[in-house]
């Protein structure tokens, strides 16, 4: 019989290990087949909640905010590049310029997971920003990728041209902020196991696998004697 694991993925859409991350874990979800169901939600984090529309400069966002070289920049960006590529993900880092906000991204994500394609339209955000270098949080961005995973694009042009789920956004951001989470992708597993960061698909499914023994196990001993 299938176990019923819900999953919160909290991320962002200009987290490169964000997309590595789910790429992984889609393969670990492949590996464990019909033994786990999925119940999967994404969750918003901002990584620069301050960040003005024109975006800054990568390099010099990440030489302010970690201190880092060119030289351990260069480093990090192909080892990101090299991990992407062995799950299936494009990383194209000569188009990766600028880091931009994207609260509006997580706006539309947020009304797509009540359409049924809020999944769909996070790999293809994560597409147009690392493999495309396209603005995440632009909405002529937002449109067509909308548009491209089914959604209706008149329908997500009025959620961006008004202030729609700002507040459901906010509001999520603060509790899962108040629950911890201080970095991503951070992947919530029946809202009380938390795995941190882009692993590698087979610590995934080992940790999918143990999760859904020790819940079973759980339940067996909360269940009242006969």
């Amino acid at each position: 019989m299938s176990k019923q694991m819900r999953i919160d993925f909290v991320s962002d859409v200009s987290c490169p290990w964000c997309a590595i991350g789910l790429k992984s874990l889609e393969q670990a979800l492949e590996r464990v087949g019909g033994d786990i169901t999925v119940d999967m939600h994404f969750q918003p984090f901002e990584l620069n909640p301050g960040m003005g529309p024109e975006g800054q400069d990568i390099f010099e966002h990440i030489t302010e905010k970690y201190g880092s070289t060119p030289a351990q920049q260069e480093q990090s960006r192909e080892m990101i590049r090299q991990r992407g590529e062995a799950v299936g993900f494009t990383f194209d880092m000569s188009k990766r310029g600028r880091i931009y906000n994207t609260f509006d991204a997580h706006r539309l994500l947020h009304w797509a997971e009540g359409q049924g394609r809020q999944q769909a339209l996070k790999e293809k955000l994560f597409e147009a920003y690392f493999t495309l270098g396209e603005n995440p949080g632009a909405h002529d961005v937002l449109l067509r990728a909308a548009g491209e995973v089914g959604l209706d694009v008149e329908a997500a042009r009025q959620v961006l041209a008004s202030n729609a789920y700002a507040d459901e956004v906010r509001q999520l951001e603060y509790y899962w902020q108040r629950a911890g989470i201080r970095s991503v992708p951070a992947i919530v597993i029946n809202q009380r196991h938390l795995i941190s960061g882009g692993q590698p698909p087979e610590v995934f499914e080992q940790a999918l696998r143990q999760i859904a023994q020790q819940d079973e196990e759980l339940e067996q001993d909360e269940e009242p004697a006969a």
